[in-house]
């Protein structure tokens, strides 16, 4: 137990990680990396330098800011840009969950010898496509409004929701309480877009803001059942996220006032207390484990992703900054390692194996695709570069 907690003084504690969180925004912006990659490496320092560690209240935040941040990672997808690259999307998307996930729960249960459930983590952690990452990378360089940004952007998508669905059935415990569980999730994920435009068209956004509260109901009272069926409260929430995309791009400002709650307050706790449960000894003795599985997650993403970018079109850089930028991991793969270690499928030598490999993907892989394969704003926009991959009606013509 952490000093701070044994005083059990909340506002002491809440100041303490509230002061970490500050800095992690100020060292993100002067340095340019994600905030939530700064929060994971001050949670680790103070868990192992101070023993700074989570209390029931802060482990309930954490955990509603992960599922409020699966949420917004689903709504960030324009419904019509995700139409109109259906195809490549799942195509890249597809392969850049399957081959890595096989990849790594292969090795993790034939060469490094976990068991069977701390090897389907693995797979999953290092499966995914970091959406946080890319989707600031994508803004900062203006890549979000040109063709390659929309698709690598609806291909994480694509990508994750592999991943999602891999946590939830291979780990779902399929009685009565399951299949309650799957029919709300249906009905919300049917009512959700009327229902929310509903809210907003007779409440508007007034002071009180009830179109936060009504998406939050729906996130609590879903994670309510997912709990009880002993399953995972994000899995449902980024299926809601995908449906509700559509109102928030109508309605910007839903979507400011949701971020603003969840990256001001709620989402430091989850990245904080994911940093604070590394364990740096762990870590040093896991050195080899942690440069092997670093290469054969971003190896199986090239495997993968490179011949298929190829297939539906891109050359040169385009190609290869796509197959980097589907090679980041973060949100979801601190997320899915949490949730092993929480469950007890992994121990927290494994957990710090894991969470140290998805940090690496969210630097390496950026910096790479950054220095060595960022295609230029006005050939994406203006075919100015052949090998570039063109914001341009014939390049829309080939799906």
């Amino acid at each position: 137990m952490s000093l701070l907690a044994q005083f059990n003084n909340v506002y002491a504690i809440a100041f303490v990680w509230i002061a970490l969180a500050f800095l992690a925004s100020l060292i993100s912006i002067r340095i340019g990396f994600s905030v939530a990659l700064i929060e994971i490496v001050l949670g680790a320092a103070a868990g192992n330098l101070f023993h700074l560690g989570p209390t029931d209240w802060i482990n309930f935040l954490a955990g509603f800011g992960s599922v409020l941040l699966t949420f917004l990672a689903g709504a960030e997808i324009d419904p019509k840009s995700f139409r109109r690259f259906l195809l490549p999307s799942l195509g890249i998307g597809g392969v850049g969950f399957a081959v890595p996930f096989a990849a790594a729960w292969a090795f993790a249960w034939l060469v490094l010898r976990w068991h069977w459930q701390a090897s389907e983590i693995c797979g999953i952690a290092l499966s995914t496509t970091s959406v946080a990452v890319v989707y600031a990378v994508l803004v900062e360089t203006g890549l979000n409004q040109t063709d390659l940004g929309k698709l690598i952007l609806t291909a994480c998508f694509v990508c994750d929701i592999g991943t999602v669905g891999a946590l939830g059935i291979l780990f779902a415990n399929y009685n009565a309480l399951l299949a309650a569980f799957a029919v709300a999730t249906a009905i919300v994920l049917l009512l959700l877009p009327r229902s929310l435009r509903l809210v907003l068209r007779t409440l508007g956004h007034a002071t009180s803001e009830p179109e936060v509260k009504f998406v939050f109901l729906l996130l609590l009272g879903l994670g309510g059942l997912a709990a009880a069926a002993r399953s995972e409260a994000v899995l449902p929430a980024y299926l809601l996220g995908l449906v509700a995309a559509g109102v928030f791009h109508e309605d910007p400002r839903l979507m400011g006032r949701l971020r603003g709650t969840a990256f001001s307050f709620l989402t430091p706790f989850f990245f904080l207390r994911a940093g604070t449960l590394i364990a740096l000894p762990a870590v040093v003795a896991g050195i080899g484990a942690i440069a092997v599985l670093f290469g054969v997650k971003v190896a199986a993403k090239f495997v993968g992703v490179f011949p298929t970018t190829r297939l539906f079109g891109l050359r040169g850089k385009p190609a290869w900054y796509t197959t980097m930028m589907m090679s980041t991991g973060l949100t979801f793969g601190s997320i899915s390692a949490l949730f092993g270690l929480t469950h007890g499928y992994i121990d927290r030598r494994q957990y710090s194996i894991l969470v140290t490999v998805v940090v690496l993907t969210a630097i390496v892989p950026t910096l790479v695709a950054q220095l060595a394969f960022q295609p230029r704003i006005t050939a994406l926009r203006w075919g100015a570069d052949e090998e570039a991959l063109v914001d341009a009606e014939p390049y829309q013509e080939r799906f």
